[in-house]
This record gives structure tokens, sequence and C-alpha cells, in this order.
């Protein structure tokens, strides 16, 4: 018995319903030796067909470059396993080469040439077993490996199918050898073009949504992966009718991305979705490259842009809820520290601590979000308690915000072009000439600004930056009307402002007119009530929007502060 579990353990694959003497006749084949310089021996070939034929199943075994039989395994290419890579560069193969039985001709298969590209074998080698008249024949052999990395070539050389008495007289060693250098001449080249950044290939799914949807979802992951510090390699959009419970695309989707990865110098998939652990697992062992969904993008600019104190703890938190259920399972990928997107912030750097020790922090967190919250709260008592009107800019992310903050205000505020640089709200005092009876001025506040899908986390976290939208008189909504897809933008802040249940007062207006189609901006002034059309940036149409500003607030009438007007967040946001 314990000889027969002994076996088991050296024999690898589908192991089930196969008998001892099966077993060891497999594990026989561990005593083989192949000269080095020969991909194999019709000797071995005969030997891997007979035992495939008589166990009814595919046979693989792989080869060191010394001719050793290192692992035997009842199952096809797929399911042999190979040892972890190791890191080394590209121009360096495995040092294995897998030789394997088909039960039926055909020669080489895509799942067979994706492992070969995947794990950077030495060859792959596959030979037809044939039964005939009760006896085995070796059918044609086919062998194959990796091509060197220009984008018109393949990602591998296949040989014609040939005999197996034909394939002994190859010297796989030149092969791999000549092969090496390639590679290494080719890896140079691409190291030139490299660069230092980060590069990504971005991966949508459309379920039903719609062609313009889906595009427009996949815009907005390559502007968060250009915010990130990423450079997009490469888009790919696959239509399904349904996504995939295990990886999300199909499995032919994902040998399309590595085969993009490798040839566009990429090591990080980017999906428009949240995945769950499983599936960023099932994915990233699919592939061998990093993979991070959406909310991890979002939550990594977060990181990058969290100025001061207070935002870093809101960061921390948001990463920290979002990765405490995603502690267990992940793959190599998330365990890794250091650079990178997804790798960043404050909580970044607790990805290996224990369930305990982060919740016992996100305890602590969220005791300082709540002493956050009380600051701001003093901050606000005073503020309302005076008659000037505070006016509130939301919109969605990089919609020109802060650089209308800062024209109204005249103010400095940070505004980049990138998504989610504002973080920390700035409350300023600008003039309002309209508004005569209140000393002809109003407070601006610059808010962070909201994406579609707002992760759930970042919601939580910030609910003492989004307490000022409840204090406000007004809420300018500013739209970037120059970036297609306007009025699904606006949905979404609608849709996030409803779930905040803020009631108060909101006006739409129309940023970036100077560089939007004028067809556009007429529609989309009917459409939101004759919104006014501005340009934070050259000036245009800004007296006439404090104009409007001042008639709306002189129209609703600045209310006499009480206790009810110092609501908290606590009270009004969603469970």
């Amino acid at each position: 018995m314990l000889r027969q579990e002994l076996l088991i353990e050296k024999v690898h694959g589908s192991l089930s319903g196969l008998r001892p003497a099966q077993i060891k006749r497999l594990s026989n084949l561990y005593r083989r030796r192949v000269p080095p310089q020969q991909p194999l021996t019709r000797e071995l070939a005969r030997a891997m067909a007979e035992a495939a034929i008589d166990i009814g199943r595919p046979v693989s075994l792989l080869l060191d470059r010394r001719g050793r039989v290192v692992t035997v395994a009842a199952s096809d290419a797929e399911g042999c396993p190979l040892p972890p890579s190791s890191g080394e560069a590209e121009a360096r193969l495995l040092g294995l080469r897998l030789v394997h039985v088909h039960l039926k001709e055909g020669g080489l298969s895509r799942s067979d040439l994706t492992q070969l590209f995947l794990h950077r074998l030495d060859a792959m080698i596959v030979v037809d077993a044939i039964r005939q008249n009760g006896s085995v024949t070796l059918g044609s052999a086919q062998f194959a490996t990796v091509a060197p990395a220009t984008s018109e070539e393949e990602d591998w050389l296949i040989d014609a199918p040939t005999d197996v008495s034909l394939l002994e007289a190859e010297d796989v060693l030149e092969r791999v050898r000549a092969l090496e250098e390639e590679l290494a001449r080719s890896d140079r080249s691409r190291d030139v073009v490299r660069g230092s950044e980060e590069r990504a290939v971005l991966v949508g799914i459309d379920t039903g949504e719609g062609a313009l949807e889906a595009e427009s979802r996949l815009d907005e992951l390559a502007e968060l992966a250009r915010s990130a510090g990423a450079t997009v390699a490469v888009r790919s959009l696959q239509n399904r009718t349904a996504a995939n419970p295990r990886t999300l695309v199909g499995r032919g989707k994902l040998d399309e991305l590595v085969s993009a990865a490798y040839h566009e110098n990429a090591d990080l998939l980017i999906f428009d979705r949240e995945l769950s652990p499983a599936q960023a697992r099932e994915i990233e062992k699919a592939t061998k490259l990093r993979v991070l969904d959406r909310t991890q993008v979002i939550l990594d600019i977060f990181a990058q842009n969290a100025r001061g104190r207070e935002a870093q703890v809101q960061v921390e938190l948001a990463q920290l809820q979002y990765q405490l259920p995603r502690l267990a399972g992940r793959g190599q990928a998330m365990s890794r520290l250091g650079g990178g997107i997804g790798t960043r912030g404050p909580g970044e750097t607790k990805l290996e601590v224990d369930r305990r020790r982060i919740r016992d922090r996100l305890v602590a967190l969220e005791a300082q979000v709540d002493q956050i919250s009380r600051r701001r709260s003093e901050t606000r008592k005073a503020r309302t308690a005076s008659s000037t009107p505070v006016i509130a800019l939301v919109g969605y992310t990089n919609a020109g915000k802060s650089t209308l903050f800062n024209a109204l205000a005249k103010s400095d505020a940070v505004a980049r072009d990138a998504l989610f640089a504002t973080l920390r709200p700035t409350t300023r005092e600008g003039w309002l000439p309209g508004l005569a009876e209140w000393g002809a001025t109003a407070l601006f506040t610059d808010t962070v600004g909201f994406i579609r899908d707002l992760p759930e986390e970042l919601v939580s976290a910030f609910r003492a930056t989004l307490e000022e939208l409840h204090d406000a008189d007004l809420l300018l909504h500013v739209v970037d009307a120059a970036t297609p897809g306007a009025p699904d933008r606006v949905r979404a802040v609608d849709r996030i402002l409803d779930d905040l249940e803020l009631t108060r007062p909101r006006l739409v207006v129309l940023n970036k007119a100077d560089a939007a189609d004028p067809d556009v901006l007429v529609a989309l002034a009917e459409r939101y009530g004759d919104a006014l059309s501005v340009s934070a940036t050259g000036g245009t149409g800004l007296e006439a929007l404090k104009a409007r500003l001042a008639g709306v607030v002189e129209a609703q009438g600045r209310p006499t502060p009480t206790d009810d007007t110092q609501r908290t967040f606590e009270s009004t946001r969603p469970a």
C-alpha cells in the first residue's frame, strides 16, 4: 500500500481509476534516458504510446537538457505540472521540453502551443499513437518552439509533421542555443523602446450593454490607466452573452491577451469590471501576468493624489476595506510588494497582514475619519451661521471642476488633466456682484469627482468629505461638454447624488465650451434646462454664470441656520 502511495505521488495527472500496474508502468518512464541532443528516441515514443493506449489517456513527459525525464503525467500538455516561472529574462527558455502522446491524429493543438508560449519551454513535441489490429503504431510527430518577439511573426515556429525516426536526427540543443541567441537580440531591442512606464493591456467585456457603452467604458478605463501612470499598449473588447464566472472572458481571449502583452512589452492586465478574488486568481494563473480590476486602479490613483493626513487616512481605509475579503486565495501579483499600479499607498503595504490586524487597523482608521468629520462639522457651523451662501461644485471626474473653481474663487487649487486630481475639498470665497443682499460674495467648495460605478469602499471612506455637499445651498453640476457621452456621465453623477439623498438645488453648467462641438453644446443646453456654456480656462461665459448663480441663490433665499441644517452624513448616507 505504501508503495502504491509513493507511485501516485510520483506520477502526476489524472490517476483516478488506474490499476497499480498501470501506474507502475507510467512511473517506469522515469528510468528512460534520451541523448541530450535528440528531441526524443523512438523507443521512448513507443513506450509512451503503449502506456497511453493502455490507460486510455494522453501521456506527457518533461525532459531536461541532459535528456533526463523529470516529470511523468497521465494528461495532455495543459495538465502536465511545470515548475514556477523563475522571473529571468525572456531571452532564457525554461530548460525543459515537453513530449506527449495524443490518442488521436491531429498534431499540435492550440492548447499545446499556448503552453509552449506561456512557459517558455525549449520545445513542444507531440506523437500520435494509433491502435491497429491490436497493436500500437506510432503516427506522425511534430516539433515546435517559441518565436522571437516581433509583431510580424507568430508566437511559435512549427515544423511540418514527420516520422519519429527523422525527428530523432534533429539536434535540439543546437536549435535551442540558436533560438536563445535570437531571443536575446530581440529582447535587447525591446529594452530600447520599453521605457520606465508600466505598459498595460486593457480588457473590456460587452454582455449586451451595446457597442457604444462598452467602448465608452473602455475609453474611461484608458483614462484611469493613464492617470495611474500606465501606458496603454493594447485595448481588447470581447462580446459575450454572459461573463465567464471563472475568468470573466473566454480561454481563447486570454490566450490572445497573453500574446498581445508579450509582443507589446506589457506585463499588466486591467479589466473594466470588478473581479472576484477567485477570478483574479484564475486569470493570473492562466496568463502569468499581473491582474488588476477597475477598482484597484481607482484606489491607486487616490493613493497617488492623497495630500495631507486626511486624504491619506481615507485612502488607506478604502484600500483595506477592498483588500480584506481578498486576502485569502489571491495569486502572486497581489502578494508582491513594491512599486507599480495597484501596490501604492499606505494600505497597500499591509497585504500580508492577517485579518485580525487589518480589522484592528480598520477600527482605528474609522475613528480617525470620525474625528475628521467632527472637525469639519465644527468648521461648517461657523460657515452656516453666516449669511454667505455656499455653492459646491460637483460632477464627473476630470470635468474641469477645479479649473472652474479657481476661476470663480480666484484660487490656486491643483487642476490637472487627470482623473481624481482633487481628493480634499477646498472652500474659498468668491465675488458674485449680483448678491448685493449678502455682501456680493459666496463660498465655493471644490469636491472630489465622481465616476460611474463608484466603488462602495470610496463612498464609505470619504463620507467626511462628502458631508460638505449636505451643507451647500446649491450644487453646481459641472459637465465636460467636449467629451462624447456627457448624458451618461450626468446620469452617473445624479445617481450618486440621489443615493446620498442630496436634495439641494442643482444647476448644470457645460464646461470646456471652447473645445466642444457647437451643435453638441446647443443640444446639451436644451436637454438640461437652458444650461450655460463656459470655458474655465478661457473665461468665456463666466460672467453670465455668476449672474445665473446669484439669481438662483436669490430665488431660493438664504435659510436661517437651525439645528436641522446641521445634519450629519451618518443620518443620510445609504446603508
